[in-house]
């Protein structure tokens, strides 16, 4: 297990052990903590009671953060005629067909979001294992596979994240700054609880949430009350 720095230590000994903060509480203590010499960022993390071997417990889907997330999205949109004009109009950085393909194929990948309209699917999907493993690959779920190319552009520029379960139960999802207010990361993590709660599959039997944390990028995390939520 790697060793804890000193700043690490001294943030973690502020944390009351095994206690449960409320929401508001918990944002305030992970903001004070935080010691990076950048303006990191706040994350939440769940861990689910989900079987992921079951297709209907695959969480997988995407939510505009009402506050944003202070981060500027690079988007790239794969898209022909009137619906890459649409693209370039709604303010994507880079708008492409074949040419976009061949690019990222030659091993470009400086961007965030990756959009594209139905018909591109086929040549996109040749990019699936470089844009797969990087969490890329445009996807109906996320609304990164759509028609309406100008709002999922819109949306990524807003602020808008996708979320998806890993093979243990685990969602993490990036909240904002920790220059952010307490009051815009509580509605970002509004936000998320409620796409997380109303997602929950029918076939889960028991407590559906079983811990909830925040952390700020290299600070230790604070456990959320998840029976209050």
């Amino acid at each position: 297990m790697a060793k804890k720095g000193k700043k690490y230590l001294e943030a973690a000994k502020q944390v009351e052990e095994d206690k449960s903060y409320n929401v508001t509480d918990a944002l305030e203590l992970v903001k004070k903590i935080d010691f990076a010499n950048f303006d990191a960022t706040v994350e939440v993390a769940y861990n689910l009671n989900l079987d992921t071997k079951q297709a209907d417990q695959q969480l997988r889907g995407a939510v505009v953060m009402p506050s944003g997330t202070g981060k500027e999205q690079k988007v790239v949109v794969f898209a022909k005629g009137a619906k890459a004009k649409e693209a370039t109009e709604a303010g994507a950085d880079v708008v492409g067909d074949d040419d976009l393909v061949q690019r990222i194929q030659d091993g470009w990948l400086d961007f965030d979001v990756a959009i594209a309209t139905p018909d591109m699917m086929a040549k996109v999907g040749r990019l699936g294992r470089v844009l797969g493993p990087k969490g890329l690959m445009p996807n109906p779920k996320t609304g990164t596979v759509t028609m309406d190319v100008a709002k999922a552009v819109s949306e990524s520029k807003a602020g808008k994240v996708t979320y998806r379960t890993d093979k243990a139960g685990n969602v993490h999802v990036p909240l904002g700054k920790v220059s952010f207010s307490v009051e815009d990361l509580t509605a970002n993590f509004n936000a998320i609880q409620s796409i997380i709660a109303k997602a929950r599959p029918a076939s889960v039997k028991g407590q559906y949430i079983k811990h909830v944390s925040l952390a700020s990028t290299f600070g230790p995390s604070v456990t959320l009350d998840s029976n209050a939520l």
